[in-house]
């Protein structure tokens, strides 16, 4: 084989079904049509009926079929739109308390991890508010939204606290919306769902999800941290009024307040 060529891998046949289904729903179908039953697809396309499952579950999890329970797979609606940027959603608190509803509210140790990524020491006091999206009354996203207790200060101890009308919750964003952002660092990347996640989100582990977080600054110094999953499968990310996103190698960047 020469150098550098890559040897040819061949194609699942679920996949190849998937493709064609696709061009299929594409040319012959609209949306909330109900496509023909499994006997009849297989039929159609001379596949076994565990072919055709695994070709449908895929286009499911893309978010091109929708199945109901003794009605069965519909063509789903395009995905919504969801604005990302700070002029669409605002300051944590602010005008995201329009699309955001509190799910509970802890404060507990650091992990190493959090701690790392809001440049505090590992252990310290976190302040973690847990929420979820919204949009025409359909849930799109869950987000944990973490904020170092030395940046809110005189903040009573927060309980484990489990409601979207907690005071604890409401007393985070409070104060947090106090400080007012010099700056923000957004990130953005494909995942999938955890047993946590697909829980809030009422879909099954594994679902495809867009993680975007978010590093938040005031006064030269990070503030809060937001990990938010979308359902990739239901909605698409917008960023400000252009859609238009910067796009830097990741070993480029640099979380907000870093040296230059």
């Amino acid at each position: 084989m020469a150098q550098g060529q890559l040897a040819a891998v061949p194609e699942p046949k679920y996949w190849h079904l998937r493709t064609v289904l696709v061009r299929t729903i594409d040319a012959e179908f609209s949306t909330g049509q109900i496509l023909p039953n499994e006997r009849e697809l297989a039929s159609r396309f001379g596949v076994a009926r565990a072919t055709l499952r695994q070709a449908l579950d895929q286009l499911e999890l893309e978010g091109r079929l929708v199945r109901r329970r003794g009605i069965g797979t519909l063509i789903a609606a395009p995905r919504v739109g969801v604005p990302v940027s700070r002029r669409e959603e605002g300051w944590p608190g602010a005008a995201r308390s329009q699309s955001w509803r509190s799910v509970d509210c802890v404060s507990a140790p650091a992990s190493a991890q959090i701690a790392l990524a809001l440049g505090i020491a590992p252990g310290e006091t976190v302040h973690t508010v847990r929420r979820l999206r919204l949009v025409q009354g359909q849930i799109m996203a869950t987000e944990s939204l973490h904020v170092p207790d030395s940046v809110l200060p005189q903040l009573p101890a927060v309980p484990h606290v489990v409601g979207g009308d907690g005071e604890p919750a409401r007393s985070v964003l409070r104060r947090l919306e106090r400080l007012g952002i010099d700056g923000e660092s957004r990130s953005v990347e494909l995942g999938v769902a955890e047993a946590d996640q697909a829980v809030l989100l009422e879909r099954p582990p594994g679902t495809p999800v867009l993680i975007v977080t978010t590093q938040y600054a005031s006064a030269g110094r990070l503030v809060g941290l937001a990990v938010s999953t979308y359902r990739a499968d239901t909605c698409k990310l917008t960023f400000g009024e252009t859609g238009l996103v910067e796009v830097t190698p990741v070993e480029a960047q640099q979380p907000v307040g870093a040296a230059s």
